[in-house]
C-alpha cells in the first residue's frame, strides 16, 4: 500500500458551537494533508452555522434535520469520497500527528483495514486516567469488545470496505451505536492499535448521550442479540451468551432496587441460560 489514498474526516455536531471550532482546527492542523473535512450539522439551534461559515473554503459543510449522532455519521459517510474514514466527535480533538501516524502504520501493515490510537481523557476540565476496563487491545479483539466499548470513534481510521461489508451505524440505537458497530467489525476483522495518545476525549458535560439514558447495558444487549444472528463461531456464540447473561443479571438487580421498571429481565435470563446450555452441548458434540 504505497499510497493509502485520501482520508474523509467526518465531524457530526449538534449544539456544540462552543467546542466545535477546536475540533475543526485540530483537523486542519494535521501534518498529513491528503484529507477532506466533512462537518454534518444535525439541526443545531446555537451559533454552529456562524462558526462553520468561517471555514467554508476549507471544509464540506452539510446541515440536516436532527436525527442523532448515528444518522449524522452515516450522512457523512454517504457524502465521503476518501478510501479511508476517520470520525471526530465535536467535543474531542486530535493531536497534530494523528492522521500521519495512522497512515504510516497502514503503509507498514497493508492487511489492516481499521486502526485506532490511544487517547487522553479530560473529565470536567482535568486530565484523568482511564480505568482498567477501558484498556485498548490490538488484533483479534472480539472477546475484549464484549463488556463495553473499547474502540473510540474519534480514534479510528477505517477503510470504506468494512462499511460495505458489516454496514454502518445503527440509527435505531440512541446510545451504544459505536459498541454495536465495533462488535460487527471485530468478529470479522483485526482492529489494530497504535499505543500513542494522539486524541483528547473530553467528558463530564451534561449533553453527553451516555448521561441521558439509564441502563446502557439494555442497548448493549440489543447489539449482542444482533451478533447472534451472524455466522459467528461456536466459541464466539458462547462468549456472547455469557455476556448477555451477565448484563441481564446486572439489569435485573437494578430493576429490583428501582421497583418502577417492567419485570422483563428475569424472563430473558432464563431464556439465555437455556441458550447457553444448548450452545455448550453443541460445543461438546463438535469437539
Amino acid at each position: 500500500m504505497d499510497d493509502p489514498g485520501r482520508v474523509s474526516v467526518i465531524i457530526p455536531t449538534y449544539n456544540r458551537g462552543e467546542v466545535l471550532e477546536r475540533a475543526i482546527k485540530s483537523v486542519l492542523s494535521q501534518t498529513y494533508k491528503n484529507f477532506e473535512l466533512i462537518v454534518v450539522d444535525d439541526g443545531s439551534t446555537d451559533n454552529t452555522s456562524r462558526i462553520l461559515s468561517k471555514y467554508s473554503n476549507k471544509i464540506r459543510y452539510f446541515s440536516k434535520l436532527h436525527g442523532g449522532v448515528s444518522s449524522s455519521r452515516n450522512f457523512g459517510l454517504e457524502k465521503s469520497e476518501g478510501n479511508w474514514v476517520a470520525f471526530l466527535d465535536s467535543d474531542d480533538y486530535w493531536l497534530p500527528e494523528k492522521l500521519e501516524r495512522q497512515i504510516q502504520f497502514l503503509q507498514e501493515h497493508p492487511d489492516i483495514l481499521i486502526v485506532q490510537t490511544d487517547e487522553k481523557w479530560i473529565r470536567n476540565g482535568k486530565f484523568v486516567n482511564p480505568m482498567k476496563k477501558h484498556q485498548k487491545y490490538s488484533g483479534w479483539i472480539f472477546p475484549q469488545c464484549l463488556p463495553l466499548c473499547i474502540v473510540s470513534p474519534s480514534a479510528v481510521m477505517i477503510h470504506q470496505r468494512i462499511f460495505n461489508d458489516v454496514g454502518v451505524f445503527d440509527e435505531n440505537l440512541p446510545v451504544c451505536e459505536d459498541y454495536d458497530l465495533w462488535l460487527r467489525t471485530a468478529y470479522k476483522y483485526q482492529i489494530a492499535l497504535i499505543p500513542e495518545k494522539l486524541i483528547v476525549k473530553t467528558g463530564g458535560h451534561s449533553d453527553q448521550l451516555s448521561r441521558q439514558y439509564w441502563g446502557l447495558d439494555r442497548y448493549r444487549i440489543t447489539a449482542l442479540e444482533k451478533i447472534l444472528t451472524e455466522e459467528i463461531s461456536t466459541i464466539q456464540r458462547e462468549l456472547v451468551l455469557k455476556e448477555i447473561i451477565k448484563k441481564l443479571t446486572v439489569l435485573e438487580t437494578g430493576r429490583r432496587k428501582r421497583h418502577d421498571l417492567p419485570n422483563i429481565f428475569a424472563g430473558k435470563l432464563s431464556e439465555y441460560r437455556s441458550k447457553l446450555e444448548a450452545c455448550r452441548k453443541t460445543s461438546r458434540t463438535d469437539g
